[in-house]
């Protein structure tokens, strides 16, 4: 794993040196830059595969014609070295998978890329045919931020990198905003700035100097799976050993897994510890706040498997103080509050271990939030006629007590409640995030709500669902869940949570042949009667401690709901103090002094909607105003 970032146009080589010096955390066991003509390429390491100085980046070919730079890990890298040696034409000084990327692409050109199983991000220079190329993984695991200012292609894995170019213009996209507020992240393609990108998963993008040309290498053809259960349990059950095998074996350092004691990162630990012969190392957190630990569960699971397990034990203090640093880091705002622990947990991982398999993906494959409990009671609800919705069934839940504990009822009824949408996609978007379009006409300044007239924050939904012909409503709604919530909340929190400590996190729910089979399965398979992820607890119960693999779901959460009450007050009056509100002119100062009230007093729970504007404010003051 590493950081990538360079440029096709002006700069120099100080330039270069500013742009990774500033994502330095991503690879710090190696620092190299690239400059030829207006060719600009700049690489940190972290050591993975090959240790040797061989490894260096950026590496270029032989003849010199081709040069990259990389982030990830190629899992099939020795099969298409073999297949590159047999041709006679290539010789390997190393035995990285960066060098096999360039033979590769000599050998097929663009074609290449499709050829790899990984996760990835890189920057190739064709000097022969004078043209840039960039490609991401499959499900986008690894990131990549790209923008053409000035006539200059500027990239890099983080928007820090980009935003230490001369040539970057800092202006803030009115519509992402409102994007944010609604998702709470930024959804792929776009960033937090105007005219600043993310490159979509599965995709590759091409600049000859002149245009900027993106293509889609990957896209899963819809092939339903015409063979019962059983037989569906069997090949996943394959898929999931080779899938961990593969990523256990593609390293020459140390391996962990995370261990949480939920389904998912116990499957894979499960499969991991089914791989070794020597006691695997598993790490969790625990929290001193009884609704939100799952150490006891984690620590189950160990004992039952014979790993060498490592587990701590955070305080509300430990997580607090870790909110400033973050907020630092972070160059663009999510307002996923789970971050905070998972950068915790990957801290305590790395004083151990380089790399760390996690659960990440299972929920998004195999249907495993409450949000699918809720689609389910969806129909009946959206049967009723809407004035008994409005005027009777909204009113009685408004009066259960706002509670502080991890996803409550009250919570999850309100949130279902308030927030429904006729159409499905729609609604779970809603459902997951903060403020909706609705929500936005109140919180938003005039000014701003003038700016955006007629902007549809769920247009992109639309476009993505539009795209996924040839799926029923239940399977698209599935892989909506995979190319947003997934793309864009939970893989970014996972690279920034890791990177930022130095430590390289691996999915094997996301590997490709997995994700391709699973999507194939029957919705029924996946989700049945109130069971979500029905496949995989069916064939796991035997495999975990009685209890684990039918567990019901709790999430990586932190006592929000109560710090915002007490320890977090302080920090929320000033970053939403009515000065600065009507100050910045983005927001209504009443209405956000509305939901401090009501929060405060105890009379809604508003932890999701105020932290969204804590994180955001929070960014400003780092990334917006000061950089």
């Amino acid at each position: 794993m590493c950081g990538i970032a360079g440029f096709v146009g002006k700069g120099d080589r100080q330039v270069l040196e500013n742009m990774i010096g500033v994502i330095s955390y991503r690879g710090p066991d190696d620092r190299g830059v690239f400059l030829r003509g207006n060719i600009g390429f700049a690489h940190a390491r972290l050591s993975i595969i090959d240790l040797s100085p061989a490894g260096h980046q950026p590496m270029a070919s032989v003849d010199g014609d081709t040069v990259i730079i990389f982030n990830g890990e190629i899992y099939n890298f020795k099969e298409l070295r073999d297949e590159l040696v047999k041709t006679g034409k290539y010789t390997f000084k190393s035995k990285s998978d960066t060098e096999v990327i360039i033979c590769l692409y000599q050998e097929y050109g663009e074609k290449a890329i499709a050829k790899l199983d990984g996760m990835f991000a890189f920057a190739l220079y064709d000097f022969k045919n004078s043209k840039l190329v960039l490609a991401r993984d499959r499900m986008g695991k690894k990131p990549l931020y790209w923008c053409l200012m000035d006539g200059t292609l500027i990239f890099g894995s983080e928007l820090k990198a980009l935003m230490r170019h001369p040539s970057f213009r800092k202006e803030l996209d009115l519509q992402s905003l409102s994007r944010y507020l609604l998702y709470e992240y930024v959804p792929t393609p776009y960033s937090i700035f105007k005219n600043v990108y993310k490159l979509e998963a599965g995709n590759y993008l091409v600049f000859d100097n002149k245009a900027v040309v993106k293509r889609k290498y990957w896209l899963p053809k819809p092939e339903i799976f015409s063979g019962d259960i059983n037989e569906a349990e069997k090949h996943l059950d394959e898929l999931l050993y080779d899938a961990v095998k593969k990523r256990l074996l593609a390293a020459d350092v140390p391996v962990g897994v995370f261990l949480s004691g939920g389904i998912d990162s116990s499957t894979v630990a499960y499969y991991s510890q089914k791989n070794n012969s020597q006691k695997l190392k598993t790490f969790s957190i625990g929290f001193e706040e009884e609704s939100f630990d799952e150490s006891k569960y984690a620590e189950k699971v160990a004992q039952f498997l014979g790993t060498d397990h490592h587990s701590q034990t955070i305080s509300g203090k430990d997580t607090l103080e870790l909110i400033p640093q973050i907020a630092e880091l972070m160059d663009e705002p999510l307002a996923d509050a789970s971050i905070l622990p998972t950068y915790l947990l990957s801290k305590y991982t790395r004083q151990y271990v380089t790399v760390a398999l996690g659960g990440d993906g299972g929920d998004e494959l195999l249907a495993g939030y409450p949000t699918f409990q809720a689609e389910k009671l969806a129909a009946i609800y959206g049967a009723m006629p809407k004035p008994i919705r409005d005027y009777f069934i909204k009113p009685l839940l408004s009066l259960l007590p706002a509670s502080e504990n991890n996803f409550s009822w009250g919570f999850k009824l309100r949130q279902f409640s308030e927030n429904f949408h006729d159409d499905k996609n729609r609604r779970h978007q809603i459902w997951r995030g903060s403020f909706s379009p609705e929500n936005q006409s109140d919180l938003l300044s005039r000014e701003i709500l003038n700016h955006i007239n007629g902007f549809d924050t769920l247009g992109d939904v639309d476009l993505i669902a539009e795209d996924l012909t040839g799926l029923d409503s239940d399977q698209k709604l599935l892989q909506v869940y995979q190319k947003t919530y997934l793309l864009d909340d939970i893989l970014v929190k996972a690279d920034r949570a890791s990177m930022y400590n130095s430590l390289e996190v691996r999915a094997p729910f996301m590997d490709t042949a997995v994700v391709e089979f699973v999507n194939n399965l029957p919705y029924n398979f996946k989700y049945r009667g109130l069971t979500g992820k029905y496949i995989l607890k069916q064939f796991m119960v035997d495999k975990l401690p009685p209890g684990i693999a039918k567990r019901a779901k709790r999430g990586f959460g932190i006592p929000l709901a109560r710090w915002l009450k007490n320890e977090l007050r302080g920090l929320c009056r000033e970053l939403l103090s009515e000065e600065r509100i009507k100050r910045e002119g983005l927001f209504n100062a009443k209405y956000v002094s509305g939901l401090m009230d009501d929060h405060f007093s105890g009379k809604k729970d508003n932890r999701k909607l105020l932290w969204t504007l804590m994180v955001f404010q929070m960014w400003q003051d780092n990334f917006n105003n000061n950089k």
